[in-house]
């Protein structure tokens, strides 16, 4: 059992909460057992697995499966856990996985693209809504939130495995890209002369969701093929961002539902 903070493992698991770390080594960091399922679900390759004797003992059946396929597998004190993960109340185990790079997205129905989200939680219920409207593929600039950061993935219930996704420092001419094909651009603005359902979602769809405070910006507006707005009460200055993106997503499937059984 590794009961220490200087364990050479312990330190370099630790630095995994760093981004500049996480890039460098190119590895994320997991906790909890829902996450380390998903992505053991999703063929995710495992580098160390890290566990409490109680979780062993509350787990058997998934203690002999990591054990099986995992490169180092190690038991750890409760302490030792507490301080490599960045939760409050660990579950009782982490684990290193390999970071997967994606360098094209498969949008050709319906994806989703994010303009400088901030909050990690934002960008983890974002990544969970889309899977659950079956985005294809999430595209972000490279002035959002870490993607791979432990708070994204932990708000994404898992669902950040499932979904191809790719932060770009050419945000405005990938987003050119996919017009060029054929993909109408949606932009959500507060003061845009249409409503959201008014727009048909039938053709091929790329939603737009920008920082939430800022909203979108100049540049993006301007290249929008539409700008909706969603209706809300004058005494409410906005939407959450991730709230905006599931009603446009859920009416490109109610649309699309309607198109298919008429």
């Amino acid at each position: 059992m590794i009961t220490s903070l200087q364990n050479p493992l312990i330190k370099q698991m630790r630095k995994l909460q760093q981004v500049k770390y996480r890039r460098q080594q190119g590895m994320l960091l997991l906790e909890g057992t829902h996450l380390l399922q998903s992505a053991w679900e999703q063929n995710w390759s495992f580098e160390t697995v890290c566990y409490t004797a109680a979780w062993q003992a509350k787990y058997p059946q998934l203690w002999q499966q990591f054990q099986d396929k995992t490169i180092r597998f190690e038991q750890i004190s409760p302490d030792v856990l507490q301080a490599t993960a960045t939760t409050m109340h660990p579950d009782g185990v982490v684990a290193v996985v390999k970071a997967q790079s994606t360098t094209s997205l498969p949008i050709q129905t319906l994806g989703l693209a994010l303009e400088t989200i901030q909050d990690p939680g934002n960008l983890g219920t974002l990544i969970r809504t889309a899977v659950a409207t079956q985005v294809e593929g999430l595209l972000l600039n490279q002035n959002c939130v870490d993607l791979e950061s432990p708070k994204v993935l932990r708000a994404s219930a898992g669902a950040w495995f499932r979904l191809p996704k790719q932060t770009t420092d050419s945000f405005i001419t990938t987003l050119h890209d996919y017009q060029m094909q054929g993909i109408q651009l949606i932009a959500t603005v507060p003061n845009a002369s249409q409503t959201y359902w008014q727009v048909e979602y039938w053709k091929p769809t790329l939603i737009l969701i920008g920082n939430e405070g800022a909203g979108l910006s100049k540049p993006v507006l301007d290249l929008a093929d539409h700008q909706v707005n969603i209706p809300i009460d004058p005494g409410v200055e906005s939407l959450n961002a991730a709230i905006a993106a599931a009603l446009l997503l859920y009416e490109v499937q109610r649309q699309r539902q309607l198109n298919q059984s008429a």
